[in-house]
């Protein structure tokens, strides 16, 4: 796995600078979710059948693109996440025979959920006094085990009117830079150049060029810095009451941030503040190419009680 040098020195130190300076355990004023005290799903209740009714019109050529990526043991991930794959053949040694018929593989998974293409549930960051989405104390719901609440199962499927907005486009170049941002402004003036308002209930995708850029040419890059959102557009996008934000990078965030002592506050605002899921790695590359800017998003994941994040491939179709 990759090293963590630059992390450590970029991100933990104001991280932990704004722990101390806030009080990590003192208690912060929080306001409910307008869906009730005991949500735990955010801006997914957006979702209905009428709101997939219309998304579903969108579909206008039938083709479809997978926004997950490809993931194994080298693929590179926020520090120290990882996997390791083994394929096994239960019970077949020594030329035993699993059936009359058939032998069979299996795979034994030890890894990481938050490595790839991922969504980050709403029990994946907090405030630094370790409240999360809707009131809820860590200490109350996070524990070794899994989560009690806010856990990856309860996520609803997700299908919605999804766009890509062009961000590198938007810059006339290939992929934008490692610690480049775009802030309010860029994201409006591509929303009109393309034709494609961010409207209520939407899932929001952006492309910087990143992923196609570095993730297979210099992965070591790829996961030490990313170009991304100010935490002004993360404000922005919740105030159109959208269900999900989503990018060609492993965090959405530019890294490093603007100001050292709010790394991640995109994530903060999106999950904690609004209920609002993230999506990590996206493939936006075909659709920016074909210029499928508008479209059906369809995310089913997997649902395993207790998980804070869930490794995805959601697809698109034009």
């Amino acid at each position: 796995m990759y090293n963590a040098i630059d992390w450590r020195a970029i991100v933990l130190p104001p991280l932990f600078a704004v722990a101390m300076a806030t009080g990590a355990v003192a208690e912060q004023d929080c306001e409910p979710s307008r869906w009730g005290t005991e949500d735990e799903i955010g801006n997914a209740n957006l979702i209905t059948a009428e709101s997939v009714l219309a998304a579903s019109s969108l579909i206008k050529t039938g083709k479809t693109y997978s926004l997950g990526v490809t993931i194994d043991s080298s693929t590179p991930a926020f520090p120290p996440r990882g996997l390791m794959l083994q394929v096994v053949q239960p019970n077949q040694q020594w030329g035993r025979v699993a059936f009359p018929n058939a032998t069979y593989n299996d795979d034994v998974f030890q890894g990481w959920f938050g490595i790839g293409s991922q969504i980050d549930g709403l029990g994946h960051v907090g405030a630094p006094d370790a409240t999360y989405y809707n009131c809820n104390n860590a200490k109350e719901f996070a524990f070794l085990t899994g989560l009690t609440k806010l856990g990856v199962e309860k996520i609803p499927p997700i299908v919605a009117r999804g766009i890509v907005l062009d961000m590198a486009g938007h810059f006339g170049v290939e992929y934008m830079e490692a610690g480049q941002f775009f802030d309010v402004e860029d994201v409006q003036a591509v929303e009109k150049k393309q034709g494609t308002p961010v409207r209520e209930g939407d899932v929001v995708l952006f492309h910087t060029g990143w992923t196609d850029a570095k993730l297979e040419a210099d992965p070591a890059a790829w996961v030490s810095a990313e170009p991304g959102q100010t935490e002004e557009v993360a404000s922005y996008l919740a105030s159109k009451n959208i269900v999900a934000v989503g990018a060609d990078t492993w965090g959405v965030d530019v890294v490093p941030p603007p100001d050292q002592a709010r790394p991640f506050q995109g994530h903060v605002i999106l999950l904690k503040e609004n209920g609002i899921y993230i999506l990590e790695t996206m493939n936006t590359g075909p659709l920016v190419r074909d210029g499928a800017f508008e479209f059906l998003f369809i995310l089913g994941h997997a649902k395993v009680r207790g998980a804070v994040q869930m490794i995805i491939n959601p697809i698109a179709i034009r």
